[in-house]
């Protein structure tokens, strides 16, 4: 038995049929194969979910608890398993305080830098905020002041009687010098310590300290024909006075009460009800339901006196509300005599916010604004006022990623600033570095957590590895180059190259051919997916792969291939998008052929999506009157007027509980119910379809409410999770389970595959029709029953695509896709392609951001933005056919995608 491999003998994960693998350690392992052939259970469900399970069972009880830990793999035997670490392209935050300097730790070590080694400024009057010694003041009036007649001074809260006793006599009155005897009743004095001129001599830096000593920290020298300079050893501003807290890493914090903006709580926006969410159709009228909160059963009062104020101000209720008067606008939200208006309206229900209903109900009509206080930067005043090179924290985690690496390279500090921030600032310099070199220079640090993709959290998580330096560690990746152009995927394949060559052993799940061809060990899973799946098609060094003959090896050496469609289509009329600036966008103009397959691509981070989804989707969805966030800045839009609607399929969960699957999500169950229902049996005993339902009491199993497992409460362990043994896992009791078609009963039939579902009932239209959808676009290996929670983002979004083409007649519809091929093999990107194909000759628009070159050549018109990304892009690079693209010297998609057109 070799150390140098792992193996795995009679995997049984899911679908895999008894696999048994030896791979090879500190190398680069790819594990392809079509869509649900079991690539996902090998690397995941298998191998990372052992070498997991070891190291938690390693640790004690009392810390198990606290972490989620996956269930052990069906297997006979795993040897020579490393410690592993995944690394999946979803994304888990969903907080707001989350952003991509705190996930990399950057932020941590830039507070301490700015805690060591930042100016304050004082934030009233702007001045630069000096704490002073005796040594410091002295050098400073020997400087600028040599020769100068001067007083030195300082402010005392004693009285005449204890100055005199100090051997004080003198004090500064009006401007002039008086004697302590002159002065008014009551400290304080401006007390006249030495009059001298400033000379290099004993006499100055003793009157200097005495006077900072007596003064608590505070001197004052007033020089004749001169200014008066304030000194103060204190975190105080010398011209007006303010004070500044020292400076703490704490300070620097969003997430601690200490240095987060006492507004926004450290968000950066704060919430405000927005006139756009409360009256979404602007083109309603007053009297037609224009302010939608008060067309709620609860708020009728509401709009009758605003009905009986109206009438008595003499307002024309039958006028869009967009028509009407201004003055009209501002009084129906701040009131006027004798009417309540809705500002009033909402202070009323947030005196009941403690109601979740009220809570949830206000949420609908609110939305996230820069906080006025902080401006979005969200820390409090006094942080911001330390600065490094003329920039406060916030400002310089706003810069990219690649940008801010020049910027910390040429920072102005002092050698002795240097020495003290030197290590913090190498760390920052490597993480920076790690970032560009995993293709996120166009990120910025201050960019929420939340708004990544699951591509670029993956590669965020990559980046923080590299930067670890760990060896002898067995690392799983999902598709690392989702998000990323052909031009960047050499550059990831190069990091995977170095992170084995340190002693790592790197197994990635991938369908890239820039990735698959650059490895050193193919695994494909095959031969088809779901229950033809399971099966190791190839497993050997790339070279032998490639003169395999299997279905990828065949891809990867041309023998198939995805060809372009023989005929472009012109389209029928255009979609115009004028002047959008949004983010990195540079004032540019897009235009889209409608009933077209158009694709938007470019370099990460380009603008793709701030175009299309932040722009053009919302301001389709305003325009149609659709609810939907507010689009980025933009000039025009025009050519919409041909379009009935917008849809964005994107690739988040079509449910949140395990309930939801396939069939519930198209709606075939219901059909599915109404087939038992009407079994000959069914109908004796009088069920109806809702009894084979397992979400309403009826056929379900009562024991686990139609879950199908219960859940035990371990108080000293982690919580268990039992099949029912009333239903032995089936959901439904027994009387649901007699009743059979064609010898299945309900519970058999969820347990199907599409393609085993499609054989049961080939006689049954509607059921038929959604299965074969199903199938076309490479879902044919998914139960029926499979829970929606445990969908890829790729098979959520292909089966949001079902759905519409499910709707006959429907027509004039702009379809927006956001990475249609994520998680697809090369022959699904092909049926992909032709159910797109399918939307548009129903006469539909679709609209996709991509960069998968073969979608990239067959779409009707392509839009390439660039040339690079962040500061650099943001500009339409070309916009035309395909085969228009062959002539650009300086797109990046151009380059690559020549080599497809040939």
């Amino acid at each position: 038995m070799s150390l140098e491999q792992l193996i795995i003998e009679g995997a049984r994960q899911n679908n895999l049929k008894g696999v048994s693998l030896r791979l090879p350690h500190d190398r680069v392992i790819v594990v392809t194969g079509v869509s649900g052939s079991g690539k996902s259970s090998l690397a995941f469900e298998t191998v990372f979910a052992e070498g997991q399970w070891r190291f938690i069972e390693s640790l004690s009880t009392y810390a198990r608890l606290f972490l989620e830990k996956m269930d052990r793999p069906d297997v006979d035997l795993i040897d020579n398993i490393r410690p592993a670490i995944a690394l999946e392209q979803r994304n888990p935050v969903k907080g707001s305080r989350t952003t991509v300097g705190t996930l990399t730790e950057i932020y941590d070590f830039l507070r301490l830098v700015y805690s060591k080694a930042a100016t304050p400024y004082c934030p009233r009057c702007g001045e630069e905020v000096r704490g002073w010694d005796p040594a410091s003041v002295r050098a400073e009036l020997l400087g600028h002041h040599t020769d100068d007649r001067a007083m030195v001074t300082f402010r005392a809260e004693l009285s005449p009687e204890e100055m005199g006793l100090k051997g004080f006599h003198r004090v500064l009155l009006e401007g002039e010098v008086v004697g302590i005897e002159d002065a008014p009743d009551g400290p304080p004095y401006e007390v006249v310590l030495d009059r001298l001129v400033i000379r290099d001599e004993p006499r100055l830096a003793d009157s200097l300290e005495m006077a900072m000593k007596e003064g608590r920290g505070r001197l004052m020298v007033r020089v004749v024909d001169g200014p008066q300079l304030v000194f103060t050893s204190r975190n105080s501003c010398d011209h007006c006075g303010m004070d500044l807290p020292d400076p703490t890493p704490l300070l620097f914090s969003f997430n601690h009460p200490v240095g987060a903006c006492p507004e926004c709580k450290g968000f950066g926006n704060v919430l405000r009800y927005d006139e756009r969410l409360i009256v979404p159709d602007r083109q309603l009228s007053i009297a037609d339901g224009a302010i939608e909160p008060w067309e709620k059963p609860a708020a009728k009062w509401w709009k009758r006196q605003m009905l009986k104020w109206a009438k008595t101000e003499g307002m024309d209720i039958t006028v869009p509300y967009a028509k009407l008067p201004k003055k009209y606008h501002t009084a129906l939200f701040e009131g006027a005599e004798g009417f309540y208006g809705v500002n009033d309206f909402f202070q009323e229900l947030e005196s009941m916010r403690y109601k979740l209903h009220v809570r949830v109900f206000l949420s609908r009509y609110r939305k996230g604004v820069n906080c006025p206080s902080c401006g979005g930067k969200r820390l409090m005043p006094e942080a911001l006022a330390y600065k490094i090179g003329g920039m406060d924290l916030a400002e310089m985690t706003g810069m990219p990623v690649a940008d801010l690496i020049d910027k910390l390279s040429d920072l102005d500090l002092s050698p002795f600033q240097r020495e003290v921030v030197g290590e913090p600032l190498r760390q920052v310099a490597s993480k920076l570095k790690f970032l560009d070199r995993v293709g996120l220079g166009y990120l910025t640090l201050s960019r929420e957590g939340k708004t990544l993709s699951g591509g670029e959290y993956q590669r965020i998580n990559l980046s923080n590895q590299l930067a670890s330096q760990l060896t002898s560690t067995l690392y799983v990746l999902d598709e690392p180059t989702v998000g990323l152009h052909a031009r960047d995927t050499e550059r990831i394949t190069g990091i995977l190259r170095e992170l084995a060559d340190t002693g790592n052993t790197i197994l990635v799940v991938e369908h890239d051919r820039g990735v698959i061809e650059r490895v050193d060990w193919v695994v494909e899973l095959g031969p088809g997916g779901g229950q033809h799946g399971g099966e190791v098609v190839f497993s050997g060094p790339i070279k032998k792969f490639l003169k395999s003959g299997t279905l990828t090896a065949r891809y990867m050496t041309g023998e198939e291939r995805i060809t372009p469609p023989a005929r472009r289509r012109t389209g029928d009329g255009k979609l115009r998008l004028s002047g959008a600036t949004g983010n990195n966008l540079r004032g540019i103009d897009l235009e889209v052929p409608l009933r077209t397959l158009s694709t938007v691509t470019g370099v990460s981070g380009s603008g793709k999506s701030t175009l299309v989804v932040e722009t053009l989707y919302r301001a389709l969805s305003g325009a149609l009157s659709l609810r939907s966030p507010e689009p980025l800045p933009y000039d025009r839009l025009g050519g919409h007027e041909r379009l009935k609607g917008v849809k964005l399929i994107d690739q988040s969960p079509i449910g949140r509980s395990p309930r939801s699957n396939p069939v519930t999500y198209l709606k075939v169950f219901d059909s599915i119910r109404k087939i038992f229902a009407s079994v000959s049996e069914a109908r004796s005993l009088g069920m109806k379809p809702g009894f084979f339902s397992f979400n309403v009491p009826g056929g379900r199993c009562e024991m686990c409410k139609g879950e199908g497992y219960q859940r035990v409460e371990m108080y000293f362990f982690e919580d268990l999770y039992i099949k029912c043994e009333d239903c032995d896992g089936k959901r439904y009791g027994r009387d649901a389970l007699k009743v059979r078609y064609r010898d299945h009963t309900v519970h058999d039939v969820l347990q199907m595959t599409v393609d085993e579902a499609l054989k049961l009932f080939y006689d049954s239209p509607q059921i038929k029709a959604r299965l074969e959808l199903m199938r076309d676009v490479g879902l044919g290996y998914l139960r029926l029953g499979q829970p929606a929670t445990s969908l890829s983002g790729g098979e959520a979004q292909r089966l949001k695509i079902c759905a519409e083409l499910g709707v006959a007649g429907l027509s004039d519809i702009l379809y927006v896709l956001d990475e249609p091929t994520v998680g697809l093999h090369m022959s699904d990107v092909d049926a992909l392609l032709g159910v797109l194909g399918r939307l548009v000759d129903a006469g539909n628009t679709v609209l996709v951001i991509e960069h998968n070159l073969d979608v990239i050549a067959a779409s009707d018109w392509v839009v390439d933005l660039g040339p690079e990304g962040g500061g650099d892009g943001g500009r339409v690079m070309y916009s035309g056919p395909p085969e228009g693209m062959k002539r650009l010297r300086k797109s990046h998609t151009a380059r690559f995608l020549k080599q497809v057109l040939k």
